[in-house]
């Protein structure tokens, strides 16, 4: 066991390392913070707790104390604390694992050595079924290593007795590490959304309607579901955009995509195929229902109102192409027949739908 107040004086540092990980994209809230525990005598007048300094902070990861020994757990969870950090504390691996269904967290900092499943096992258990990081502790250094801790999937490793400033620093590197990868996370799914999505209407691009539409078709197929296609078509769109311009072309292709996005259900993907063409994937749809989304489309559409010159109104209008796909075809004759059944809907006038 050692002592912690004595060594209190290093925490101001702990703290001051620790307010780095915050991650500032959070909103600036003043964070209500619990009662300090009692000031120590020997506790230098100039040391900051975190009630002083908490207005600097925004939502702070959560910590999780395991360790069997209650003076042990508790004085670690004192230092956590200390530097800001939500920490409660369980006695044993069974406990923790009640502790994390209930409540999550960032980090649990793990004794090896416990009655019952120990620090190795609760780590397996751990990142098997949560998102959290995990630090092992230990006072047997000379039973474990570094490498066997990360090996097991610890983010680190260190030996009893633990000084508060070693603690708050390795804590500090975890926790940043954490967030690191969650960027990088956050700009994958960015830069693959990215590849996949129209920049003008934020619907799906062409690229991605020829690698879905496949994978429709043969899921419908295996799960013997219907599944149906329209195919969009803005009416006079050339003559609008000769007219106005490609900025108020633009606007509506925007207004378009828009209407899609309103009107699909659950199911449903709506793509810009090319130009002013447009096209939506229906799942579990029959033909007959699929006139039901294409005249909720078109009827939207219709609503729309335009001001390409300041004295003038204009009323867009699109035509809509409607199949349900057939057994054995692929998306070629699909789409095909729902493109020739959008000139159908055009060669009637346009401003309607056609099934085929």
């Amino acid at each position: 066991m050692y002592g912690v107040f004595g060594e209190m004086a290093e925490l101001a540092e702990g703290a001051r390392l620790l307010s780095e990980c915050v991650v500032k994209a959070a909103p600036r809230v003043r964070i209500p913070l619990s009662p300090p525990p009692p000031r120590p005598a020997d506790l230098p007048a100039g040391y900051q707790t975190m009630d002083k300094i908490g207005d600097k902070l925004t939502a702070m990861p959560k910590v999780l104390v395991v360790d069997d020994e209650e003076e042990i757990r508790t004085s670690l969870c004192e230092i956590i604390r200390h530097v800001g950090h939500p920490c409660s504390g369980a006695a044993d691996a069974e406990q923790a694992l009640a502790l994390l269904e209930r409540n999550p967290v960032d980090v649990v900092i793990t004794d090896i050595v416990m009655p019952g499943a120990n620090g190795f096992e609760l780590t397996e258990i751990i990142k098997k079924k949560y998102d959290c990081d995990v630090i092992l502790i230990t006072g047997y250094g000379g039973d474990f290593s570094y490498e066997e801790a990360l090996e097991k999937g610890a983010s680190d490793f260190a030996q009893k007795p633990v000084r508060p400033k070693e603690l708050v620093a390795r804590l500090k590197r975890v926790l940043r590490e954490r967030e690191l990868i969650a960027e990088r996370r956050r700009m994958e799914a960015r830069l693959r959304e990215l590849t996949v999505t129209d920049d003008l209407t934020k619907l799906y691009n062409s690229r991605h309607f020829f690698r879905q539409i496949q994978s429709e078709i043969d899921r419908a197929a295996r799960y013997d579901h219907p599944l149906s296609l329209l195919l969009l078509d803005v009416d006079g769109f050339k003559r609008f955009n000769d007219t106005y311009g490609h900025l108020e072309g633009d606007r509506v292709l925007m207004a378009l995509g828009g209407v899609i996005q309103n009107c699909m259900r659950k199911n449903d993907s709506g793509y810009r195929y090319g130009g002013d063409e447009f096209t939506v994937i229906l799942p579990m749809t029959r033909g007959r229902e699929a006139v039901t989304v294409a005249e909720r489309i078109r009827k939207g559409f219709r609503a729309e109102a335009f001001s390409p010159e300041s004295d003038q109104d204009f009323q867009a209008s699109v035509s809509i192409g409607i199949t349900q796909c057939r057994p054995g075809e692929g998306w070629q004759e699909l789409t095909k027949r729902a493109d020739k059944a959008m000139y159908e809907a055009k060669s009637l006038g346009g401003n309607r739908s056609c099934l085929l």
